[in-house]
């Protein structure tokens, strides 16, 4: 049986994802380890790991249907998950309107046979993977104001030395 590994994310702008990784290159000195590649720079909404192709099809179709209501995220602080070396950009708080899109959109992948993970949503953008001490700079960079309007459904595909991102659907902004 033949699958493709896939997560829902926002995706941000070329400028926004610059600022993002002007954020790891500030961290990476306090911190060490590897930066993402810019191009590549996303907050996850919804990993689902590996599915059937013929699931991934459906998903595929189904995304441009799916509606993201317009809304923002301000990233402004480095988080730390120690256990996974992970140097992440993300908001202090959880903005409502982001927890409501991502419960929204498992509710919407429960439909498809999928269950939402039992950890709490921690919203975030990787900067640095492997980092070697647990240590962020005291303070960030000037918050960054994220506007977002749309999804993306991505695939991942394992190469020698990380992964390849490839978008293959995106939802469509809500209606006013």
């Amino acid at each position: 049986m033949s699958t493709v590994r896939l997560f829902y994310a926002l995706w941000p702008s070329p400028p926004l994802a610059g600022s993002l990784a002007a954020w790891a290159e500030h961290a990476r000195p306090h911190c060490g380890g590897r930066l993402m590649r810019t191009e590549t720079l996303h907050l996850t909404l919804a990993f689902l790991g590996p599915v059937d192709a013929a699931l991934a099809d459906e998903l595929i179709a189904a995304t441009p249907e799916r509606r993201l209501a317009p809304a923002a995220i301000e990233l402004d602080r480095y988080g730390v998950f120690a256990r996974q070396r992970i140097l992440w950009a993300g908001p202090g708080d959880t903005p409502p309107a982001l927890q409501a899109a991502h419960d929204g959109l498992w509710q919407w992948l429960a439909g498809f046979g999928l269950g939402a993970p039992q950890h709490p949503f921690r919203p975030h953008v990787t900067l640095l993977r492997n980092i070697e001490h647990p240590q962020p700079p005291a303070e960030a960079p000037a918050p960054l104001h994220w506007r977002y309007d749309r999804m993306v459904l991505v695939a991942s595909e394992s190469l020698t030395g990380g992964s390849r991102y490839r978008i293959v659907a995106q939802s469509r902004p809500q209606a006013d």
